[in-house]
């Protein structure tokens, strides 16, 4: 039986609803989650659904309320009332994954063609072409072939955001995809990973939940590629195992700086063959060769409505210009124990990693993009990754998240691409040799000949053959599966969603903390319902008195008492952004020029920059030229004081103070109506101003410390530098950016 919904007026602690319009739901909810069965709440005021009438235009005189969902009960599409939607149906506590769980492959297969015609998640992204060359450092644990040593393998390789529609932004925080296809002389191998190396959950039957909570609420479509939402924290505040994910989120890690600048995880625990039969335990890591970077927080928001695109013109750019883009692929090994777990950590839950300091990560190839593709659509939109795209050497484990995976990906391509012949669109077609037995069906465009597309045959003589193992065949390796009863549940280890998070966290440095909190405080500051705020507050009590303390002031909520004794866990530095330094290759570097200064100077500092492999990149008062006295010819201006910002520079160089400039009005351009800007452009004073407050290295020369000065920036501050010679004040700079920020100016 079920009663009507009776709103929880505690929520709003003086027991009248607010006037503020936003609320997301028609009633305000309480702080636990709701366990009285009721009916379907009813629609907000403000809502209006479509008239009653027929396909055919003819008035039904049916309620509306007819058209919605109804009952108090979660059902399957067939009105079968479900028990249990957490968990896939096992062979045990720690799987396989039974393919009879009807539950889960009609919620997947559902999930899977909510959206036409761009993916349903991950549906903004940028690709390009590479190649990846083995070390043959892996042969002890690996027979795949592309591992071998010096073994050159072509790569298509995706990147992308998840929850923002092909539209959205680049620079807003949320987890981003890593995808990479190896056309194999095996055939084809999907690496299809994130930038964050654990998952919001750990069974795939939850996917479509986490995602539904994370898209925009679905009565207005907004907010568009973003977690700041009552929907967003809700879910991850009473699904507890997200804690994990949802903490790197909140990191700098969800707001990268670049691409190239970016980690790449295959998330789950994949099995490993050699030749000998014998089987590892492994995780997959991309390593880039510059660096793990992030945008600061004001960055990215800066950039959201500047240069949307911001991502993918930095790939494609720095394609162009010949800084390719380096990452190497590196293994972490475990034995292939019953247990399936290293040092106490479950491999099986995709919510887990394993400290680097416990099991280093060894490199075993170099993956470089040295091509940008010739159409967006043909390539990046139509490419088709699957986890079920796997060479020989490789093999899958029973990590239930990455078992429905295998289901998904395979599905939702032959909605998306119109058929089960996605594999012949040409950006998807293997590098080895195909015969399938696959027939007819849509956008079939291979001519095939022979009368027996079946085996065994003899009116084709037979062909296809089977393959042995020596002939490279795909063989699964043969592990054990214990005898077990069916049951939706999940391995006891399961359960522990907090002491990881833990171990995050303590392993930032003081500024990652602080961005941390800050990112916290913004993002369920973000939230309507104060209910959802306080359960979250929570939730951050059971990772770290302090971070919870900090939000909860931020958000003015008490905070919160831990309900579970805090994990006494070791932190992993490898898990911090600070400490390290990097190349500089394909950094960009703002020269900022006085017209009236030397142009030929400007063109030695430009030549030196590119010597080391940065992107110098100048802006003076107007576009054209900037015309020398000397031999060298005049100066191309690349921005202007109207068209630059801090945010495209990773450092700025000073070669000269300009006084403001013709268009330095206000009508003309708002940022130029900036008061107490005396002598100099107020737009050059701007960008000084955001570079110094986001960290990033700034030097003056020929006459560029009085901008400085200006600005009330002293020479003797962290990461400033000033000096008589270009090229000695573009080195310290070069040695500045390394770090890649001044640190030291993010005081905790």
């Amino acid at each position: 039986m079920s009663e009507t919904y009776e709103p929880d007026q505690t929520a709003d602690r003086d027991g009248s609803a607010p006037e503020v319009p936003g609320r997301p739901g028609a009633a305000a909810p309480g702080l636990a989650e709701p366990v009285r069965p009721h009916a379907p709440l009813p629609p907000k005021a403000d809502q209006e659904g479509p008239e009653t009438v027929s396909p055919t235009g003819q008035a039904t005189g049916a309620q509306p309320a007819r058209e919605a969902q109804s009952g108090p009960f979660l059902t399957t599409a067939q009105g079968t009332r479900l028990a249990e939607s957490d968990h896939s149906l096992k062979a045990g506590p720690r799987g396989p994954v039974l393919l009879q769980d009807h539950h889960l492959r009609e919620k997947i297969t559902h999930f899977d063609h909510e959206r036409i015609p761009e993916r349903v998640v991950h549906a903004r992204g940028a690709g390009a072409h590479g190649v990846f060359r083995g070390y043959g450092t892996a042969g002890e644990v690996c027979k795949a072939a592309f591992l071998g040593r010096d073994v050159e393998t072509p790569v298509f390789v995706r990147f992308s955001t998840v929850l923002g529609s092909r539209g959205s932004a680049d620079t807003v925080r949320d987890t981003r995809g890593f995808a990479v296809k190896f056309y194999t002389e095996e055939g084809t191998f999907d690496l299809v990973g994130n930038n964050i190396p654990v998952f919001f959950i750990q069974d795939a039957i939850k996917f479509p939940d986490v995602v539904h909570a994370a898209k925009p609420h679905p009565d207005r479509e907004i907010p568009q590629a973003q977690s700041a939402h009552d929907s967003f924290w809700d879910f991850v505040s009473l699904h507890t195992e997200a804690t994990h994910h949802t903490l790197w989120n909140m990191s700098d890690r969800g707001i990268p700086r670049s691409y190239r600048m970016m980690e790449g995880f295959g998330v789950h625990t994949f099995r490993l063959v050699n030749q000998a039969g014998e089987t590892a335990l492994a995780k997959f890591h991309w390593k880039p060769k510059l660096g793990v970077h992030s945008l600061a927080w004001e960055e990215a928001q800066m950039l959201g409505g500047m240069d949307p695109d911001f991502h993918r013109r930095d790939l494609f750019d720095a394609i162009e210009s010949g800084a390719f883009p380096e990452w190497e692929l590196g293994v972490q090994v475990f034995p292939d124990t019953p247990e399936q777990t290293f040092e106490g950590i479950d491999l099986l839950d995709p919510t887990k990693l394993v400290p680097e300091e416990r099991c280093p990560v060894q490199p075993v190839g170099r993956l470089t993009l040295n091509a940008n593709t010739k159409n967006f659509f043909a390539e990046t939109e139509q490419v088709a990754f699957h986890p079920g795209h796997l060479v020989p050497g490789i093999d899958i484990t029973d990590d239930p998240l990455l078992a429905g995976r295998l289901f998904s990906y395979l599905d939702t391509q032959i909605s998306r691409l119109g058929g089960p012949n996605f594999a012949q669109i040409p950006v998807n077609r293997p590098h080895a040799p195909v015969n399938d037995m696959l027939r007819d069906g849509m956008h079939q465009t291979a001519v095939h000949t022979g009368v027996a597309p079946y085996r065994p045959n003899s009116l084709d003589g037979g062909c296809p053959f089977l393959a042995g193992a020596d002939a490279a065949a795909y063989i699964e390796a043969p592990v054990h599966v214990p005898a077990a009863g069916k049951s939706r549940e999940a391995a006891a280890s399961f359960s522990d969603h907090f002491s990881q998070a833990r171990l995050f966290w303590l392993s930032m440095s003081p500024p990652e903390r602080e961005h941390i909190v800050a990112a916290y405080t913004f993002e369920l500051g973000k939230c309507y319902e104060r209910a959802v705020k306080e359960r979250m507050v929570g939730v951050l009590a059971n990772i770290d008195p302090g971070l919870c303390a900090e939000v909860a002031a931020g958000l003015g909520l008490p905070a919160a008492e831990p309900t579970v004794p805090l994990a006494d866990v070791e932190p992993s530095p490898a898990l911090s952004q600070v400490g390290g330094t990097w190349p500089v290759d394909g950094r960009v570097i703002g020269i900022v020029a006085d017209p009236d200064g030397d142009a030929q100077e400007v063109r030695a500092l430009q030549r030196a920059a590119r010597a080391q492999g940065m992107l110098p990149l100048v802006i003076a008062p107007t576009g054209g030229t900037l015309d020398g006295d000397g031999d060298g010819g005049s100066v191309g201006v690349q921005r202007t004081f109207a068209t630059a910002r801090s945010v495209e520079y990773d450092a700025v160089l000073l070669a000269g103070a300009p006084s403001p400039a013709a268009d330095a009005g206000g009508a003309r351009d708002a940022k130029a109506a900036t008061p107490g800007t005396t002598g100099l452009d107020p737009r050059v004073l701007l960008l000084v101003t955001e570079a110094y407050r986001h960290g990033k290295a700034i030097a003056g020369w020929n006459g560029g410390e009085r901008a400085l000065e200006a600005a009330g920036i002293t020479a003797d501050e962290p990461g400033v530098i000033v000096g008589g010679s270009g090229e000695t004040v573009l080195d310290a700079l070069a040695g500045a950016l390394e770090k890649h920020r001044v640190w030291e100016r993010f005081p905790a």
